[in-house]
């Protein structure tokens, strides 16, 4: 989706992007698996449509 790793803070890693209307970034945790709310915040973060994400499954 066009993301890079921006940094790396113990388990949560950055990503970022540059798009027409500026930098985009997020936060991750590094988990085995993420709880759905915990996703969902992470794709509001980065601005991407949970339809859009899901595309990537």
């Amino acid at each position: 989706m066009g993301f890079e790793i921006s940094g790396r803070t113990g388990g949560h890693v950055r990503l970022s992007k540059k798009t027409p209307e500026g930098k985009v970034g997020t936060v991750v945790p590094m988990h085995k698996e993420l709880k759905i709310g915990t996703l969902k915040g992470v794709l509001k973060l980065a601005k991407v449509d949970e339809d859009a994400f899901s595309k990537y499954l």
